[in-house]
């Protein structure tokens, strides 16, 4: 007879960024953040912030990711257990979308736990319950109907979310434009790029409150042999 294979696998141990990294992005909004990355880095576009749950500005915190799997929610449970204060917990669906991955009682339960914001790529329900609860939540969508509590899935492991692969530990960087993820192994990289990005920003926002209209580098390319221009 095979072995039964568990319901649940935990990683409990991984590194999470440093206060003043998570600071640093804190700064810029989703946006900038994907311009450091050369445009990527987000989750699908249909993954957005209930406007039900008011917040302002950017939410940064270390990704607790889960995979929940299809019509459950035991690994979500289980992640609130494991999370530290700051997280922004990540559930995986597989897109899931027959049933809802959380509700208001599981938003009570993260903000008890310090959880900053919670990203699904599946549905959500008890709409006014989680504006109570207060816990910014995005997800692709509503729905009433109730998910289980059985497994199998896994906890502070490599998901995927959103089109994306999301660790544990990871950057993640919300707001009302949507989500990105920084990969751990690319903090550094990416806070350097972003300060350029925000100087940058800076200096054209500056042009165009002076009046400017059509930015230097494009009046450059009109005015060069590049364009052909038919009267």
């Amino acid at each position: 007879m095979l072995e039964q294979p568990p319901i649940l696998t935990i990683r409990r141990r991984f590194e999470r960024p440093s206060a003043a990294s998570l600071a640093a992005f804190a700064r810029a909004e989703s946006a900038q953040v994907a311009d450091a990355q050369g445009g990527g880095g987000a989750l699908d576009y249909r993954i957005q912030a209930l406007p039900e749950i008011p917040f302002s500005g950017t939410i940064v915190g270390p990704a607790l990711t889960c995979e929940t799997g299809p019509a459950d929610v035991l690994a979500a449970l289980v992640a609130l257990d494991v999370a530290k204060p700051g997280d922004v917990l990540l559930i995986a669906t597989v897109g899931w979308t027959g049933t809802a991955s959380i509700g208001d009682l599981f938003a009570g339960a993260a903000r008890n736990a310090g959880i900053a914001a919670v990203v699904t790529d599946g549905l959500v329900r008890d709409v006014e319950g989680l504006a109570r609860a207060g816990v910014p939540v995005f997800s692709v969508g509503l729905s009433p109907a109730s998910p289980a509590a059985n497994g199998p899935g896994t906890v502070g492991l490599p998901v995927v979310i959103g089109g994306r692969p999301v660790d544990a530990g990871d950057v993640v960087v919300c707001d009302h434009s949507g989500v990105i993820v920084v990969s751990f192994t690319e903090i550094e990289t990416t806070l350097t790029a972003l300060e350029r990005v925000l100087e940058l920003e800076a200096a054209e926002g500056e042009r165009v409150a002076a009046g400017q209209v059509v930015p230097a580098a494009i009046r450059a390319l009109l005015d060069s042999d590049r364009v052909r221009t038919l009267d």
